[in-house]
């Protein structure tokens, strides 16, 4: 967790069987409720927007990024050897 100070109140009200289950999952890891359903509101809220990028780029940068996109691959056996393998599920 970042080391900045916390300074906000989110209020939450659940279930009691909900508060249990939280409640035993916390004490399993040696976490306060607090501290457990923060990290985990976290490491859902980074899953949920990982592939949500957005980047903007100029004109140039923008010519430059096609540019590289269109450009041949420079190693085109390596890439074939890569697409064609089985995949380590599959062994």
């Amino acid at each position: 967790m970042s080391a900045a100070t916390a300074n906000e109140i989110i209020n939450l009200r659940v279930p009691a069987a909900k508060k249990a289950l939280i409640d035993r999952a916390a004490k399993a890891v040696s976490e306060s409720r607090s501290s457990f359903i923060l990290e985990a509101s976290i490491h859902r809220a980074e899953t949920i927007l990982a592939d949500r990028t957005h980047f903007v780029l100029s004109d140039k940068q923008m010519t430059l990024f096609q540019k590289a996109l269109d450009a041949p691959l420079p190693d085109t056996a390596a890439l074939l050897r890569l697409l064609t393998r089985p995949s380590p599920w599959e062994k």
